[in-house]
């Protein structure tokens, strides 16, 4: 039997050719590409992560964040959900990146606000330059107590980037995962802290204590415990609507901050981490995720313990605090 393949109609071939020119497939942009991919399983990673804690904090090892250009949208795309899920990620053995590489890396993280004193050995002005030696950076920063950063702001920060140039013997960072911190209080305290407001220190704001992280979607804290940073503590009514509740009382600052630092002093234990550092490492902490503690050994003698010197880089934040 020969078969024999019949000529096609004029108006079959000239469909044919509108249809193939109609659905030519369109190359999507390539954070829209990794965002379908990772979404429906199919986009490997672009470097691997080992967790710190199961619930919190992770390492990623081999993997360069040097180069002339921006990280690809494939590696930015990458680090914020991991940022989502681990809230610290911190990229090892990443030398001495330039201050103008670390504000380029975190503009792909957000807008970098800047609100600090600039060193004169800071090598970019965006780059906050912090040490145990004051002719190599600012001193002391961090020490006043657990804390988030910006909160003298409508708008705390997002992130930070820190990077170790160098590190100093026992200059130890804190760093406390707040959902987990308020999900180990108990039900009385809980329902205490969701009527508080933190009042900042110049008394130009206040944010809830207990708010909904905005990334995340799970409860999260907003505070300082330095002394200069709160001026006291809102009470409000006991409303089941949140978003109605006013103000009936206060609380004076140094009763709901002792309350804190004892509890996340012995939480640090059990669900945060003591972060031992090492030079060359390049961190990104989720600032509205965690709280902090620069422990008294980031202020060792330079002479005893060797010179400390971190460049920190701020993403403004990008929603208010509220109920």
């Amino acid at each position: 039997v020969i078969l024999v393949q019949a000529p096609m109609p004029a108006r079959w071939a000239a469909a044919a050719v509108a249809l193939s020119v109609r659905f030519v497939p369109r190359r999507l942009p390539p954070a829209v590409r990794c965002a379908a991919a990772q979404q429906h399983g199919h986009m490997p990673r672009v470097y691997d992560v080992t967790p710190i804690l199961p619930h919190f904090g992770a390492e990623v090892r081999g993997f360069s964040l040097e180069g002339d250009g921006p990280l690809s949208d494939e590696v930015v795309h990458q680090i914020k959900e991991d940022m989502r899920e681990y809230r610290v990620l911190v990229f090892k053995g990443q030398g001495q990146l330039s201050g103008k590489r670390q504000v380029e890396i975190s503009q792909q993280l957000g807008r970098i606000e800047s609100t600090f004193y600039k060193h004169p050995k800071s090598p970019h002005p965006d780059i906050f330059r912090v040490s145990n030696d004051e002719t190599q950076g600012c001193t002391n920063v961090g020490r006043t107590g657990w804390h988030i950063d910006g909160t003298f702001q409508a708008m705390p920060f997002k992130y930070q980037t820190m990077h170790f140039h160098s590190v100093c013997a026992g200059g130890e960072t804190w760093f406390i995962p707040l959902k987990e911190f308020y999900e180990m209080q108990d039900e009385e305290t809980r329902r205490r802290w969701d009527r508080l407001w933190f009042v900042t220190g110049g008394q130009e704001m206040s944010h809830p204590l207990v708010y909904q992280h905005p990334a995340r979607g799970d409860a999260t804290l907003m505070f300082h415990c330095g002394d200069s940073f709160c001026a006291g503590w809102d009470v409000d009514d006991e409303e089941a609507d949140t978003a109605k509740r006013r103000p009936v009382g206060c609380v004076r600052a140094s009763a709901v901050q002792e309350e804190l630092t004892e509890r996340l002093d012995t939480a640090v234990d059990t669900i945060g981490v003591k972060m031992q550092w090492e030079a060359g490492d390049f961190a990104i902490n989720d600032n509205l995720g965690n709280c902090h503690y620069a422990t008294p050994g980031t202020q060792n003698s330079r002479a005893t313990a060797g010179l400390r010197i971190l460049h920190r880089t701020t993403i403004a934040g990008e929603s208010v605090p509220t109920k």
